[in-house]
């Protein structure tokens, strides 16, 4: 069974067991998540789909928190030719893994 799921203005595409690095969402690790703007449910041949307008009402995703972080440091670099202009910074975004578990049909 897939589903498409919305959360921190991005659409995944999941199934069970899937493990995926999400925008940060409140929780401990090891505790459950709940996902319910569910886009789209199907079975895994594609016979029975379920598409919503916009969500799929009654249909949730579930999951464990596994891992609170941070991502690998990216540079941010300014320049403007021949005007002596340079900043330089860092960034470094939180992110959440999450282990998919069930997904549930309405």
């Amino acid at each position: 069974m897939i589903a498409i799921i919305k959360t921190g203005g991005k659409q995944y595409k999941v199934s069970p067991k899937d493990k995926l690095k999400i925008e940060k969402i409140e929780g401990e690790e090891g505790s459950r998540v709940v996902f319910d703007q569910v886009l789209l449910v199907a079975d895994d041949n594609g016979k029975e789909i379920s598409i919503g307008s916009p969500i799929v009402e009654k249909s949730k995703v579930e999951g464990v928190i596994l891992k609170q972080a941070r991502s690998k440091k990216i540079d941010i670099i300014k320049h403007k030719a021949k005007k002596r202009y340079n900043r330089r910074a860092g960034h470094r975004q939180y992110f959440t893994e999450v282990e998919i578990g069930n997904i549930v049909r309405a």
